[in-house]
C-alpha cells in the first residue's frame, strides 16, 4: 500500500462560502525611481499560486495619474508586453485573486482604484473582513456608492473618506483600518507613496524588500521578492503600517499586535521556497513530515506526496519512517505552481 500526504487536492471542497479556507490572494507593490509595471508583473507571476481567478496592476505616472489593467485569468493571460507598456510610472501595485467575499467576475478584480482629494488610491487586499456588511452599511449611509460586492472595495472607500475629511495618507489609512475587523494584508499605492498594512493578528503574510537600496517592494511572500531581485528586509508586523516614499520607510503601530498567523500559510498556501518566521517553508514542511513519521509511522510500501505542498512533508515522513519516497502523481501545469480547485462546484466536478 502507499502512504499519502495531501497537498493541492484538499482544502477547497464544499459548495457554500465559509466551509473552506479561501483567503490566499497575492499582493505586490513597488515604489522607486524606475518604471515598475514589468516588475509588478513578475511579482504577481511568482504569487500566482495564491490565486488564479483574476489579475490586475495599477501604476502612477509622474503627473500622479493612475493607469489600471485588470481582467479574469492567469497573470500570463491578462498581461502582454503591449499592455505593460501602457502602464507607465515608478509606483505600482498588483493583485492576483482567489475570491473570498464577492463573486468571481471581472467587476471584483483588484486593485480597486478610488478617487480622493489627494488623487487616486489603488488597493490590493489579501484576507477577509468579518464586519464587511457593517462597514458597507456605514459607507452607504454616508453616501458612498459601492460598485462591487467585495470587502476590499469597502476598505478603499473607507480610506478615501478619511482622506476627504482632511487627513494625510498615513493617518487616513490608519483611521480606515481601525474600522476593519478580520484578516487584511494590504498593499496601497498613491500618487506619492506606497503603504503596506497588516491586521493586528497578522493572519496573512506581508513582507518588505529593497532593490539596490532604492526601490521598495511589498509582497505577500518572499518568493516574489526573489523574482525581482529584491533583498528581504523584514516582515510587516501585525498591527503595523509602513509608509514608503522618497523619505524612506516610516513605521506606524496603529494597533497592538496579537500574532495569529494562519496555519494554512505555513503548511499549504505559501510556496515552499518562501521564508516565514525566518524559516524556509520547505524545511518547515520537511520537519513536519519527519515528526509525523516518528509519531505515526504507516505500514506502507512507499510514500507519495501530493504536489506541491505535500511533497516536502512526504519526503520527511519517508525519511523518519524508513520508507521509500516516490512520485506517484505528476502535476501538469502551464506556469509551474500550485493549482487551486475551481471555486464553483460545477467546475470542481468537471475536473473530477
Amino acid at each position: 500500500m502507499a502512504g499519502w500526504l495531501g497537498g493541492e487536492s484538499g482544502g477547497r471542497s464544499g459548495a457554500t462560502q465559509g466551509d473552506k479556507p479561501e483567503e490566499a490572494c497575492g499582493v505586490f507593490a513597488l515604489w522607486g525611481p524606475e518604471a515598475v509595471a514589468r516588475s509588478v508583473y513578475f511579482g504577481l507571476y511568482a504569487l500566482q499560486h495564491r490565486g488564479q481567478e483574476s489579475a490586475g496592476i495599477t501604476t502612477f505616472d509622474g503627473a500622479g495619474q493612475s493607469h489600471t489593467h485588470k481582467m479574469m485569468g492567469l497573470v500570463s493571460q491578462v498581461f502582454s508586453e503591449e499592455i505593460l507598456q501602457s502602464l507607465p510610472g515608478t509606483t505600482g501595485v498588483g493583485h492576483t485573486r482567489y475570491s473570498t467575499t464577492g463573486g468571481s467576475h471581472e467587476g471584483n478584480a483588484q486593485p480597486f482604484v478610488v478617487p480622493t482629494r489627494l488623487g487616486d488610491l489603488a488597493l490590493a487586499h489579501n484576507g477577509n473582513l468579518v464586519n464587511a456588511l457593517a462597514l458597507r452599511t456605514e459607507l452607504t449611509a454616508a453616501g458612498v456608492v459601492l460598485a462591487t460586492s467585495t470587502d476590499s472595495e469597502a476598505i478603499a472607500w473607507a480610506i478615501a473618506e478619511a482622506v476627504n475629511q482632511g487627513q494625510p495618507w498615513p493617518e487616513a489609512i490608519q483611521t480606515a483600518v481601525r474600522r476593519c475587523q478580520g484578516a487584511f494584508s494590504l498593499a496601497i499605492a498613491t500618487p506619492v507613496g506606497v503603504a503596506a498594512v497588516r491586521d493586528s493578528y497578522g493572519v496573512r503574510p506581508l513582507v518588505l524588500g529593497r532593490i539596490d537600496g532604492q526601490t521598495w517592494v511589498v509582497a505577500s511572500e518572499t518568493c516574489a521578492l526573489d523574482i525581482v531581485g529584491a533583498a528581504y528586509e523584514r516582515e510587516v508586523a501585525p498591527g503595523e503600517l509602513v509608509w514608503l516614499d522618497g523619505q524612506g520607510a516610516q513605521s506606524y503601530r496603529w494597533l497592538a499586535a496579537a500574532p495569529k498567523l494562519c496555519v494554512f500559510e505555513m503548511i499549504y498556501f505559501a510556496r515552499p521556497d518562501s521564508v516565514m518566521h525566518d524559516s524556509s517553508l520547505y524545511s518547515y514542511r520537511l520537519r513536519l513530515g519527519q515528526a509525523l513519521g516518528r509519531e505515526a509511522p504507516a505500514a506502507a510500501d512507499v510514500v507519495i506526496g501530493v504536489p506541491d505542498s505535500g511533497t516536502p512533508a512526504a519526503i520527511g515522513f519517508a525519511q523518519a519512517a524508513g520508507l521509500p519516497f516516490a512520485e506517484g502523481l505528476i502535476k501538469i501545469g502551464m506556469w509551474g505552481a500550485r493549482s487551486f480547485s475551481p471555486p464553483r462546484p460545477c467546475g470542481r466536478q468537471a475536473f473530477g
